[in-house]
């Protein structure tokens, strides 16, 4: 683990049990994570993109260990997290939050704003009631929000103010990463703006570090450092964003970035559409899981399941051809 790395994933798989209607209701697992190691660097934001379903939020649910793995390992500043006590783990966390997708669902409409946000200052038991009261008042400040916030209720506020509070929560014991969890998706898009706008400022002034997840692609290239695509479970490249968006090297980042629309109706644009279906994750398919849905694969592909390999440009890509370099000089287009 190098010195400028926060946190890293070593072979982090998780399996959720279910039963299965078949087979005398045998018990079955879906791969929602299956063996993907990564490095979040401190003072960086590492975009998390994929479909829906492909295991982002859990990613970023076992980084924090909001859920256990069943089996890897993850390292916060280089001790294992998988191996702390409920006592350590408790104090570790006042280092590590999450920002959630919905700003109301994650709020208790029967609490007030300044009860929600002092909250964590009650349950690490820091300073005494004025001192939180003050430390709320701080924090409705960080994120441009009224003093009065603090007495209202969550039915009071628009869906981008609740994103507010949610920030607020998230930074009340000063954490140094933060997992944001499609946390723009269900604003409106100017709403989008201003609060992405804030997390940078943020970011700068406290010098933060985000695992940024979202489908958004277009978000994610204006606010990552470097970009992580997953595809069912898998990591499937990684690189700086520039690279990633100038030239994707794996055909599902490919096929991802494709579907971004155009600021103008008039500008190229060079499609590359997924045929096949998606595999399920109680069934992984062998070889690469993507070959079924993949317009260059070959009989290799369904055979070799890919590993992470690093490019001459440093990115790290599963594919076979890619790092072969029989790709297509289409499929680069």
């Amino acid at each position: 683990m190098t010195l400028e790395t926060i946190i890293e994933a070593r072979g982090v798989t998780k399996v959720f049990a279910t039963n299965s209607r078949f087979f005398r209701r045998q018990a079955v697992g879906a791969r929602a994570v299956d063996d993907i190691s990564l490095t979040v660097r401190s003072g960086e934001t590492l975009g998390l993109v994929g479909e829906s379903g492909c295991g982002k939020s859990t990613t970023g649910r076992l980084l924090l260990r909001l859920i256990e793995p069943t089996a890897g390992s993850v390292l916060f500043n280089g001790r294992d997290l998988t191996e702390l006590s409920k006592a350590e783990l408790r104090h570790s966390r006042r280092q590590m939050q999450i920002i959630f997708q919905d700003p109301y669902g994650s709020l208790n409409p029967r609490m007030k704003i300044g009860d929600a946000i002092s909250e964590a200052f009650v349950i690490h038991g820091i300073g005494d009631r004025a001192s939180r009261q003050r430390s709320v008042l701080d924090m409705l400040d960080l994120v441009r929000l009224p003093r009065s916030a603090a007495a209202r209720y969550p039915h009071e506020f628009s869906g981008g103010q609740r994103q507010r509070v949610g920030i607020a929560r998230a930074l009340a014991l000063k954490p140094s990463f933060i997992v944001c969890d499609e946390a723009v998706s269900a604003l409106d898009v100017s709403v989008q703006a201003q609060i992405i706008n804030l997390l940078q400022d943020l970011q700068r002034e406290l010098k933060l570090t985000y695992l940024f997840i979202s489908h958004n692609l277009s978000v994610v290239r204006h606010i990552s450092d470097r970009v992580a695509v997953m595809y069912l479970g898998r990591i499937v490249e990684i690189a700086d964003v520039d690279t990633l968006f100038a030239r994707p090297a794996h055909p599902y980042t490919q096929a991802l970035l494709s579907a971004i629309p155009r600021s103008h109706p008039d500008e190229p644009r060079h499609r590359h559409p997924l045929t096949g279906d998606l595999p399920s994750a109680l069934a992984i398919p062998k070889g690469c899981r993507f070959a079924s849905r993949c317009p260059f694969a070959q009989d290799r592909c369904r055979i070799l399941d890919p590993t992470l390999e690093t490019l001459p440009d440093h990115r790290l890509v599963a594919c076979h051809r890619a790092v072969d370099g029989t790709l297509p000089a289409s499929a680069h287009s």
